[in-house]
């Protein structure tokens, strides 16, 4: 119901209130839209859950990193300061010194092994705890790099941001295909699929993991580095000689 809900409250409601939005903003939407119920509702899912960690994994960055992020571009300015101040509390919470420790908090918490293993011997419960969690803490994460309200940062602080999160976020993929035995219990005792053993699955599991935040992060934080160095170019070309 939460993505038919986000959806329904954009294109519905968003766009007739707030619009119109540029056709990207709302290609980035859309995107983000098909994400959600790619990873959460065909059979990616069923692989997710009941055999592969690296789907799993696939789903989970796509929760807690990518359609936050693409949801997020997709607003408008209008849109991003009605939420900022419609929602509660969302100065604090949507703060760089908050928003990033409660992502990095609730990634960490969730690949602990006993509460990793807990969430996917309870599907219908915990499972669902976990991917909304992840999806708010990254609506948080992202919301000081895309959009200006409320806390209103430069584009150097959006992309030194951006890199600190790459950083202190990694260490979870590169740990998972560093270890040389597996950590999670659940997938261990998981049918094989695809040829790949327990340790082969996390291995690329957590490869893929670091790879794609190198990706993600590492493009989001050189716009805005770019877009600093325009800035200065511009205040040096504007400045009294």
């Amino acid at each position: 119901m939460v993505v038919p809900g986000i959806a329904f409250a954009y294109f519905l409601y968003g766009l007739r209130r707030y619009g119109p939005a540029p056709w990207w903003r709302i290609a980035s939407f859309s995107t983000a839209v098909v994400l959600l119920l790619v990873v959460l509702v065909t059979p990616l899912h069923t692989l997710a859950i009941e055999r592969l960690l690296t789907i799993h994994l696939l789903q989970n960055v796509v929760l807690a990193e990518w359609a936050p992020l693409l949801l997020l571009i997709g607003l408008t300015p209008a849109m991003g300061e009605r939420l900022a101040t419609w929602l509660p509390g969302a100065r604090t919470l949507t703060h760089p010194a908050v928003a990033l420790p409660l992502w990095l908090v609730n990634y960490a918490f969730w690949h602990v092994p006993a509460v990793y293993d807990a969430a996917l011997r309870s599907p219908q419960g915990l499972l669902h705890l976990e991917h909304l969690m992840y999806l708010v803490t990254g609506l948080l994460m992202w919301w000081p790099v895309v959009v200006d309200a409320p806390q209103h940062l430069a584009s150097g602080g959006r992309a030194a941001y951006t890199f600190a999160a790459f950083v202190l976020g990694s260490p979870i993929g590169l740990l998972l295909a560093l270890v040389p035995s597996p950590v999670y219990d659940f997938y261990e005792q998981a049918p094989r699929t695809w040829g790949l053993s327990a340790l082969s699955d996390q291995q690329l599991a957590g490869g893929a993991m670091a790879f794609e935040q190198g990706i993600v992060f590492g493009a989001v934080a050189a716009f805005w580095f770019a877009r600093f160095l325009v800035e200065q170019d511009r205040l040096d070309a504007d400045a009294p000689t």
